[in-house]
C-alpha cells in the first residue's frame, strides 16, 4: 500500500472540513482525512493493523472526559498494554495511539497537552514511568499560556522518539516566557521558535551524559539524566529541573515607612478638613 503524505483522523465533520481545507491552501493533493472517533473507531489501517508513520503531531483535546476506557481493556490494536488512562481524563490514550501509529525503529510524535500529564498519578503515572523507561520520551518543552484555542491554560509539548538508541537523556525546556502577547491569544514568535528548536537541535547533537544533569541555559533548558528523573519518582514537573525561580526585588523597610507615615498624615489632614466643613454645614 502507498502511504499518503500526510493522513489525518477527525471525529467532527466540520474540523475534518477545516482540514481538508487547509491541505488544499497548502498544495498537498494526496492527503487522507479520515472521519471517525480516533480513540474507538481508528480509521487509518493497513488491514487490519494501524497505518505506521515516521512522524505523528496532534493537539488532543484537554483531559477529554469518558473517552472510552470501558472499550481500551478489549483493544484489538494493543495500544493500551501499558495501562489504561482515567475515564475523566484521555491524555494518556491520545499519547499511547500516537506512539503505537509511529515504525518501531524511526517513529517519532509531538503532541500537546495539559501539564498535569507531566505529574498526575494513579495509572497515568505508570504509564509514565513506562515510557520513560523504555525510552520513549526525549523532550518536554513548557508553552506559554492563552496560546491554543479554547483554553487559556499553559501548554506543554512532549517529544517521543523511538530512535533514540542509547542515549537515555531527557530535555526539559521552559518557554513558557517567549511569546508576543495578543489581543485574544498570545503566539510565538519567530525568534521563540527559532530558540527552542536551537536548543533542541544542540541537545541531539551532544553526547548523552553519564552521571548528572546538565543546565543547558540558566532559566531556560536542563539536560536529565534517567537516574535523576528515577530519583524524581518519573515526575516530569518542569521546575523541578528547570530552575525557575526568580528573586524577588529586595523591599526597601525604610522607603515603605516613610510612604506610610506620609499617608497616615494625609489621611488626618482630610480628617480634620472634613471635620471643619461639617461644622461650617452646622452639623
Amino acid at each position: 500500500m502507498s502511504i499518503p503524505s500526510k493522513c489525518q483522523q477527525e471525529e467532527y465533520p466540520i474540523r475534518r472540513a477545516l482540514a481538508r481545507m487547509n491541505m488544499f491552501l497548502h498544495e498537498i493533493d494526496n492527503a487522507t482525512i479520515e472521519w471517525g472517533d480516533t480513540l474507538n473507531n481508528p480509521r487509518l489501517l493497513e488491514g487490519d493493523e494501524l497505518m505506521k508513520f515516521d512522524i505523528v503531531a496532534a493537539n488532543p483535546p484537554f483531559s477529554l472526559d469518558k473517552w472510552g476506557a470501558e472499550n481500551a481493556v478489549a483493544d484489538q490494536y494493543s495500544r493500551f498494554h501499558r495501562g489504561i488512562p482515567p475515564k475523566s481524563k484521555g491524555d494518556y490514550a491520545f499519547i499511547s495511539h500516537m506512539i503505537e501509529t509511529t515504525y518501531a525503529d524511526t517513529g517519532r510524535v509531538g503532541v500537546i497537552m495539559p501539564h498535569g500529564v507531566l505529574f498526575r498519578g494513579s495509572s497515568e503515572a505508570k504509564i509514565r514511568q513506562q515510557l520513560i523507561e523504555e525510552n520513549l520520551l526525549e523532550a518536554v518543552i513548557g508553552l506559554p499560556a492563552n496560546l491554543f484555542y479554547g483554553t487559556s491554560i499553559p501548554a506543554t509539548m512532549l517529544i517521543f522518539d523511538k530512535a533514540k538508541g542509547a542515549n537515555t537523556d531527557v530535555l526539559f525546556i521552559d518557554a513558557s516566557k517567549g511569546f508576543e502577547t495578543g489581543k485574544n491569544q498570545n503566539r510565538l514568535r519567530e525568534e521563540d521558535i527559532a530558540h527552542i528548536v536551537t536548543t533542541y537541535k544542540a541537545f541531539k547533537a551532544e553526547a548523552p551524559l553519564k552521571d548528572e544533569g546538565v543546565v543547558i541555559e540558566d532559566k531556560y533548558a536542563y539536560r536529565a539524566t534517567f537516574n535523576e528523573i528515577k530519583e524524581n519518582d518519573f515526575n516530569l514537573n518542569i521546575p523541578r529541573y528547570v530552575d525557575t525561580f526568580e528573586e524577588e526585588e529586595e523591599v526597601d523597610i525604610k522607603a515603605v515607612q516613610d510612604e506610610i507615615n506620609l499617608l497616615k498624615n494625609q489621611i488626618a489632614d482630610v480628617e480634620s478638613d472634613m471635620e471643619k466643613y461639617l461644622k461650617e454645614l452646622g452639623y
